[in-house]
């Protein structure tokens, strides 16, 4: 439906409607108000009128007027379609409109005094095309091509349609990111190639990431609850100036699902089931909601069962059999064992109306893992027998309070946040040494958090004021149990038991469209930010009369921002350019850490070898050399980046390419610890140095590679090139691709850097989908594919997940111990082919006395169909054929081969 427009010139207002009698509204290719495209003006009386694709009205649907916090007012349409409600102040707010069997309708809308509009709205059918960010600047709700943040949006559909599993599988095929797989149940997303401990996660605008984050894995991820999360938006590229320390390579921020409010009381509910083959997996997901015009609370319910998988052609391409034996994984069995889990969680949402101005919301979430492994340190990897990642749990929570009116500001809100992280890693080492010790390391991260933030309309400028603080308290007890003796000893933890960690920072952002060029929109924020570290040795157990870590202490400031631009070149052309700035304090793993990390490798910090005279080996492979440099303090490290591009949008194409260079600097890696001569015998926490090499490379019973030291060693240049296109090629068939390429070089030597796991191989994403008229069934092929990566760091080669590398020594290890209690050997013949031990290692590395097994990482292509049915009116059916050639493949930092050939079963129903 359509409605004429007219406008007249006035002094004030650049635009303003006539009074004709007439609705006004701005759409899409007019000079429209502050240049806003497709931004609709209303009045603080809203009338509109809501239609089906044939123009027939549609009754009982849900309008609601948002902030990014909360519901303004909400509405149901009546019998002809109609909508009429009053907000209590100006501002721009997200309009959106809800009706089962409709794809979701929103638009950014600014609401002035003294106007009065009525707004078109015609639902379509099929899954949302249009997208709103709430998160690429703070209080700002724009379509994504209006800020000059690149930002990636994974809406409740993409989540439904990918994220079986677990959360970081949504990534898949997105422009920009990708997809980080640690093992069946741990994984996170790369953003710009880099991940873990470079890109921070938050949740409803609450930090979720903690100081005890792991390098390059991220083990809490995926304890976000895929059905409690609406969409998750991806901020690519430095943005410290929002989201504090850590955004070095980008932030993912996950928007949980509310409790909307309904204009009468009114309960609803609905489930979804799924079954998976290629796992045997199985879940279910409730979700009952209670609303009414002044309070709602929605609950969402999920548990899922996943079990031992089939990877492609069922092969596990870096298994321990075939890294220590050069034989096929398939010898054993078909499907990996170890791979199994299970999870399960919840969360509750409220949401009251206290007074016209104020509005209260509550949250709480936890959610948990039961029986995961690691399954890259068990037969996927090192071949060890005991790998344990029990009691992953997760509990989360705030408290909100929001006004839309203060003396000063047009809409502020605070929060109370509690973040509770608890694990229990589990290892034996010796690559299935049965008789050495088996370590047990619990964690626990309490974290307490203020946020707030306020916000103000002047002239042409949209201000925003903020910051947040956060108190961290670790408890982390640690021990060793002897199999042989039975004897227990208390160990030095991964970190140490009651340090405390301070993040804080104070932010100020301001948006401008300057009224003598309406197509013009400036954006920059600046950040004052720091955080504070403390460990006492008093809070130590005495062992042999000693603490087991010293006093221990650090503090660190900076200064970040980000300036932008974006201009309308042409009503569907825009161009953008952004300049970020971002920091990281070192965290707690970096300064206390000491023990086995998630990459295989026994790491020590400076405290730590304080007393041993160490210095930093010139990469963090066995065959490094002392750089002469000691190993000091570490110092925050730093990025700078520039990205600029163009985004066409057009009723039938749309079109986004960017381009953007990075400067990491004061980069903190992983480098190989050297030691002064005699170094085999002392102890380095819970293990005692086993071997040096004549370079001063020291070794540990619980790794396969050299111990590694964490400092502040050179810098590296990233650049790279993001790419999509969106077209509908006829009313049914929609085509959508995307491209991704990043590339990443040291500082000085131009070599990979060793930045864990590392830098993903260019990859992209065809999807044609069709949707036929009139009917709520489709069908979409799909097809991933990446070229092969060829710059692997030292790090990456050694990384039993990527170049898995292994020496004579390791073979031997396995062959004597691991493969010998899997049956594979007696320790002295190899029973599928009647090797010796030395014909094994002859065959496996030649002459060399060690080598990876992968110097490069495949490149693959992989192809799937969805197809998707109605069973009833509140009842759908669908269907995920995935890698339909039984392709074997994985990404970098991958601990487990992508599933092999196999469909998913979806069932979802509304009550």
């Amino acid at each position: 439906m359509s409605l004429p427009l007219s406008f007249r010139r006035k002094r004030r207002d650049r635009w303003a409607p006539r009074r004709s009698g007439r609705a006004s509204v701005i759409c899409k290719g007019s000079r429209d108000w502050k240049g806003r495209v497709g931004f609709l003006l209303l009045s603080l009386t809203i009338l509109g009128v809501v239609s089906d694709p044939s123009g027939r009205p549609v009754s009982g649907a849900v309008v609601r007027l948002q902030t990014p916090q909360a519901d303004v007012a909400v509405q149901r349409t009546a019998p002809d379609g109609s909508f009429r409600f009053s907000p209590a102040v100006p501002g721009v707010f997200l309009l959106r409109v809800e009706k089962d069997g409709f794809a979701l309708w929103e638009r950014p809308v600014a609401i002035e005094p003294g106007r009065e509009t009525r707004i078109p709205v015609q639902l379509a059918l099929g899954v949302r095309t249009e997208q709103i960010t709430v998160s690429a600047e703070s209080g700002e709700i724009l379509e994504p091509h209006r800020t000059p943040q690149r930002v990636t949006l994974l809406s409740r559909a993409t989540i439904e349609a990918q994220a079986d599993r677990t959360l970081s599988e949504a990534a898949a095929g997105e422009s920009g990111v990708a997809e980080q797989r640690t093992a069946p149940a741990m994984g996170s997303m790369f953003v710009r190639g880099l991940t873990g401990k470079n890109v921070s996660v938050y949740r409803d605008g609450v930090r979720v990431t903690t100081s005890a984050q792991r390098g390059g894995v991220s083990t809490f991820f995926n304890l976000l609850e895929p059905a409690a999360v609406e969409t998750v938006e991806i901020l690519r590229g430095p943005n410290s100036a929002q989201y504090g320390s850590d955004s070095v390579g980008g932030a993912v921020h996950a928007l949980s699902r509310g409790a909307p409010l309904s204009p009468v009381p009114f309960f609803t509910a609905s489930s979804a089931s799924f079954y998976d083959s290629a796992t045997h997996g199985f879940g279910q997901q409730i979700t009952p909601a209670l609303s009414g015009p002044r309070f709602a609370l929605a609950a969402h319910l999920a548990a899922r069962r996943i079990n031992t998988a089939r990877t492609g052609r069922g092969l596990d391409s870096h298994s321990a059999i075939t890294r220590f034996l050069g034989l096929p994984s398939s010898i054993l069995a078909a499907r990996l064992p170890d791979t199994a889990f299970t999870q399960y969680g919840g969360s509750l949402h409220a949401q009251a109306v206290l007074s016209r101005k104020l509005r209260l919301a509550a949250h709480y979430d936890r959610s948990q893992q039961d029986g995961a492994k690691r399954y890259d340190q068990l037969l996927g990897g090192d071949g060890n027998l005991i790998a344990d990642l029990r009691n992953l749990m997760a509990d989360f929570g705030y408290v909100r309070l929001h006004a839309l009116s203060l003396p000063l500001f047009d809409r502020a809100w605070a929060s109370f946040s509690l973040n509770r992280q608890r694990e229990e890693r589990v290892n034996q080492g010796g690559n299935g040494n049965p008789a050495a010790s088996i370590t047990h390391q619990y964690e626990r991260m309490s974290v307490w958090g203020l946020q707030w933030a306020a916000e103000r309309r002047v002239g042409s400028h949209s201000l925003s004021l903020g910051g947040e603080g956060y108190r961290e308290l670790s408890r982390a007890p640690a021990f060793t149990w002897n199999p042989a003796s039975g004897a227990v000893a208390l160990t030095r933890p991964r970190i140490p038991t009651g340090a405390r960690y301070l993040n804080y920072g104070l932010y100020i952002q301001d948006s401008w469209e300057p009224e003598p060029l309406a197509r013009l929109r400036l954006s920059g924020a600046l950040r004052l930010g720091g955080a504070s570290y403390r460990s006492r040795a008093s809070a130590s157990p005495l062992v042999d009369g000693r603490p087991l870590w010293p006093d221990d202490s650090l503090a660190a400031n900076a200064l970040t921002g980000r300036a932008g631009a974006t201009f309308r070149v042409a009503a569907p052309v825009w161009l953008h350019i952004n300049y970020g700035r971002a920091f990281r304090a070192p965290s707690i793993t970096d300064l206390g850490t000491l023990g086995l990390q998630g990459n295989g490798n026994y790491e020590a910090s400076y405290s730590s070898i304080a007393s041993l005279g160490g210095f930093i080996g010139a990469d963090a492979s066995a065959d490094a050399v002392s750089t002469g440099r000691p190993v000091e303090q570490l110092r925050p490290e730093s990025s700078d980046s520039l990205d600029s591009g163009i985004t066409l949008r057009s009723d039938r194409l749309r079109f986004s390419v960017n381009y953007f260079w990075s400067r990491l600097s004061n980069t903190i890696v992983s480098q190989t610890l050297i030691l002064p001569p005699g170094a085999v015998g002392q102890p380095l926490g819970d293990q005692i140095i086993s071997a040096q090499l004549p370079s001063g490379a020291v070794f540990v019973p619980a790794a396969t590679n050299p111990v590694l030291v964490r400092a502040n060693y050179g810098g590296a240049r990233m650049r790279g090139f993001e790419q999509w296109v969106e077209g509908r090629i006829s009313r049914s068939w929609h085509l959508r691709q995307t491209w991704t390429w990043v590339r990443a070089a040291d500082a000085v030597t131009g070599a990979p850097p060793d930045i864990e796991p590392g830098i993903p191989a260019p990859q992209g994403r065809l999807t044609i989908r069709y949707t036929p008229p009139r009917w709520r069934v489709y069908a979409e092929a799909y097809a991933d594919a990446a070229r092969r990566q060829t710059r692997l760091s030292s790090l990456a080669l050694a990384d039993r997940r990527i170049g898995a590398s292994r020496s004579r020594s390791n073979i031997a290890s396995f062959f004597t111990r691991g493969a010998r209690v899997r049956g594979l050997t007696d320790g002295t013949i190899l029973y599928a082919t009647g090797e010796t031990l030395a014909q094994v290692q002859q065959r496996v590395l030649g002459s060399a006395n060690s080598a990876p097994l992968f110097t490069a990482i495949p490149g693959y292509a992989a192809f799937g169909l969805r197809v998707g049915a109605p069973l009833g009116a509140r009842t759908d059916l669908s269907a995920d054929l995935y890698n339909l050639g039984d392709r074997n493949y994985r990404g970098v930092g991958w601990g487990i081969d992508a599933l092999g050939r196999g469909v998913t079963l979806k069932l979802r129903h509304r009550f």
